[in-house]
């Protein structure tokens, strides 16, 4: 009886484990930019590289009131930034860049400031073919104003005109 048992007990935990969902996305270099007093926008950036075609659907963060994911495009020779709607495709095996003055996460309503070495949490959702959704937890450190790969023009500190 006590073979049994644990041959079953080994079988449900294998059973479960093969069943447990694999990170189908990696995340590198996650950051979030600094903010100065009253700032109540900012953006996070990182490097998406998914495993089998999926897109990134939903992005949240305690920190924020609204989260969005945004795009920056020329229009009619103007740089605007606007809300990606439908998600971000993520191709197989091919590394997608969230970063200044492309794709991006916008951060809104903040709830409090952003320091240079602060952590934030961001959650990530992306859906795959079939519908399922995954969630990822990402810690993002926060980089200071004025960094070399975090620069960005003054107009994207102050959100531009976008509005929600």
């Amino acid at each position: 009886m006590k073979k049994v048992l644990i041959a079953s007990l080994l079988a449900l935990t294998a059973s479960a484990w093969a069943q447990a969902p694999s990170a189908n996305v990696e995340v590198k270099d996650a950051w979030v930019r600094a903010t100065v007093a009253q700032q109540k926008a900012t953006g996070a950036f990182m490097q998406l590289t998914a495993k089998a075609d999926t897109r990134l659907v939903e992005v949240k963060s305690p920190l924020a009131g609204v989260v969005e994911l945004h795009e920056m495009a020329m229009e009619k020779d103007v740089m605007k930034m606007r809300a990606v709607s439908g998600g971000l495709a993520l191709p197989a095996g091919k590394a997608v860049e969230l970063r200044p003055g492309s794709y991006h996460v916008m951060l809104m309503d903040l709830k409090g400031p952003v320091k240079a070495g602060d952590v934030v949490p961001v959650t990530l959702v992306f859906e795959g073919k079939g519908g399922q959704r995954e969630t990822l937890e990402v810690k993002a450190t926060a980089r200071p104003l004025g960094n070399a790969s975090g620069a960005a023009p003054a107009a994207a500190a102050d959100h531009g005109k976008h509005k929600h």
